[in-house]
């Protein structure tokens, strides 16, 4: 049985000063901290140096950062994406082999539509016994919110984040209902997310942000929307209707 822990740790969406002091903590205390890059045509590290490695290097030197190739950016063949998340699964676990604690850095929070929740499940079938801990981060619709001004929630609204990839369909589905909706990854259907706030009644309040926190952060009213493709990772939030006096939602 294994004595190693992996630990996710989440860095937040972009800005380096929104990383928590137990997330900057967890980074400088591992013996090595994971970043995960895209892969190149040919399924080797592509070279570019991604948000949260970017963020990881403003707290730790870049000799204890050790960048693992994942299929963040294989959608259409499913055998290659198989291949290349056991070739990342099993460079990790060779880490864990030889440190007691390994550091995995994911842009926003490790618990929310992260790589993370799929490395660490493939961990504990290679390594029994590896203890898994995650460290929670900011993210990029809490980002998003206080840097527009859009509040999420108030009362008993409910909010539902949706991401994007699941088809448009559903983001509609989410803005017919009560409650701020968030969507994640809609950049490049940002045509069709335009026409399902306008079809809901949602454009107006709503506010589209990307790179957050970094030199080439946009952040504008949906309304601007056209049939221009965004950037990938944007993120969109369409408060409640909120009509009547203050605290009434209370």
């Amino acid at each position: 049985m294994s004595s190693s822990r992996l630990i996710g740790v989440g860095v937040g969406p972009g800005d380096p000063e929104l990383v928590t002091v137990k997330g900057v903590n967890a980074l400088r205390a591992a013996d090595v901290v994971v970043v995960p890059v895209m892969a190149a045509f040919d399924g080797k590290d592509g070279g570019e140096r991604g948000r949260a490695e970017a963020t990881v290097l403003h707290y730790v030197p870049e000799d204890k950062v050790v960048r693992v190739v994942f299929a963040l950016n294989e959608r259409s063949d499913r055998a290659r994406r198989e291949a290349a998340w056991d070739a990342a699964g099993a460079r990790v676990a060779e880490l864990l082999r030889a440190h007691a604690t390994v550091a995995f850095a994911t842009i926003g929070d490790p618990n929310v539509y992260s790589t993370f929740t799929y490395l660490a499940q493939t961990i504990e079938e290679l390594i029994p016994g590896t203890v898994v801990e995650t460290v929670p981060g900011i993210t990029a619709m809490q980002d998003l919110a206080a840097r527009s001004g859009a509040v999420l929630t108030e009362g008993t609204e409910p909010l539902t984040l949706v991401p994007v990839t699941a088809g448009s369909a559903v983001l509609k589905d989410a803005l017919s209902g009560p409650g701020t909706v968030v969507a994640y990854k809609f950049g490049r259907l940002a045509e069709e997310v335009a026409a399902a706030l306008r079809e809901t009644g949602r454009l107006d309040d709503a506010v589209w942000g990307s790179a957050l926190g970094l030199p080439d952060e946009s952040i504008r009213p949906a309304s601007d929307m056209d049939s221009t493709p965004l950037p990938y990772l944007s993120t969109l939030i369409a408060p409640a209707p909120r009509k009547g006096e203050r605290g009434g939602k209370l």
